[in-house]
Order: C-alpha cells, then structure tokens, then sequence
C-alpha cells in the first residue's frame, strides 16, 4: 500500500527530513528518467500528493510522498492506468477501505526499464485524436518525436479537457513563447553561477533554476487566480 497522502498524515514529517523537488527528482528518475519537474507539479494539481510549503512557498516532500510518487508513477507506466482512476484508488487507500489494483493490474515494478510510447500509444493513453496531436505539436506544445514520455501524455490528456471548453492548441501558441521568456529570466538571474564547471557547481545551478521555476508558477498561479476571482464579481 502507498503512505497516505500529505493532507491525511497526522503527524507530519520533521524539516530536516524533507527533500526539494530537485532531491525527489534525483531520488526517482533512476526509476522513471522521464519525470520531470513540471510532471511532479502536475500531480500535485491533480491532488494526487501534497507536499507542504514553506513560508517562502517552496514545495518539500517527505520520504512517504516520494513512495506515494513512485506507486503513482509505476501505475502509469507499467499499466496505462488513467490518473482518475488512480486518485480513486488511492483515496479508497487512505480511507482504509479494502480495494484491489484498478483493473486488475498486478504487482507494480519501480526498477524495470521505462516505456516509451508509440504515436497510437499516446493517443489511446491521453484518450485524444490524431489530429489533436498533430495540432499541439504544430503549436509547439508537444515536440514532434516517434516515441513519447509521459510528459506528453500530460500535456495531451490536458489538451483534451481543455477542448470540451473549446480551447484548442492554437489558442496555447503564446505558452510557448511565455515558457521561453521564463526561461531567460532564470538564465539571466543563474548567469554568475553558471560559469561554474565542476559537477557540484551544475548540480547547484540546476536545483536553482528549478527552485525559480517554482517560484515563476507560484506568481504565475496566483495572477490567474485573482483573475478568475473578478469574474465571480
């Protein structure tokens, strides 16, 4: 059974024994070299964790969210389960009600070599359309490829609720460009650091420029939120 989830602990974990998403990352992708930060952050929206904030609003994760990770993540992969299905599965776990694997699904490996998706593969697994693909790779949403990771399972699977609100691809093409300007911002303010060339100096540029990523999306989240509040005004 996975740890319970943040929000259902009783007693959570001490400071010193919580990671950075970059240490998550370093502790999982052994596993899953397909995950990525905005991956994590995507199951956190999903509330499938929760990991808790500081004051300065930096995620940490305990050891019990990274074991919740990695039976999530081997879900995924190893038998194509839908995040819904998943979520229910994990809240009948956390409420101590008696459930099988969704579908059937047997013993769930965290070491064996990740997949990689063919083209009708991520179709099926995002529940999407060919042409649907073809937009958001025409949009530079998706990159094109003939095998895809579970980033673009993500992206895809968002792409397909977002149309039955009519948001298509074409409406997204400024995300590019606006994932593009973040990304200057982050390499402008990590210029001095990243002329380091040792090992341990690019560890340390990378865990940074993940910590401003974070950062970015924090702002970024609020701005839309306070503008869906004056819509409820």
């Amino acid at each position: 059974m996975p740890p319970r989830s943040a929000a259902a602990r009783s007693t959570p974990a001490g400071a010193a024994d919580l990671l950075t998403i970059g240490q998550v990352l370093s502790r999982l992708k052994p596993a899953f070299p397909d995950l990525s930060n905005s991956k994590l952050r995507f199951l956190e929206e999903r509330q499938l964790v929760t990991p808790v904030r500081t004051p300065s609003g930096y995620r940490k994760f305990s050891s019990s969210d990274v074991e919740r990770l990695r039976f999530i993540l081997g879900l995924q992969r190893d038998h194509y389960l839908p995040l819904k299905v998943i979520r229910q599965h994990l809240d009948d776990l956390d409420a101590g009600r008696p459930t099988a694997l969704p579908s059937g699904a047997g013993p769930v490996s965290i070491v064996s070599s990740p997949r990689r998706l063919s083209r009708d593969d991520l179709l099926a697994r995002a529940g999407a359309t060919a042409s649907l693909l073809d937009d958001a790779v025409s949009a530079s949403l998706i990159a094109p490829s003939d095998q895809f990771g579970d980033e673009a399972v993500a992206v895809l699977t968002a792409l397909v609720e977002l149309g039955r609100s009519g948001i298509e691809p074409r409406h997204l093409r400024g995300f590019r460009a606006a994932a593009e300007r973040e990304l200057g911002l982050i390499e402008s303010a990590l210029a001095a650091s990243s002329s380091r060339r040792d090992a341990a100096g690019r560890a340390r540029v990378a865990e940074q420029s993940r910590e401003l990523a974070d950062q970015l999306e924090i702002i970024r989240g609020s701005l839309i939120r306070a503008a869906l509040g004056r819509l409820d005004t």
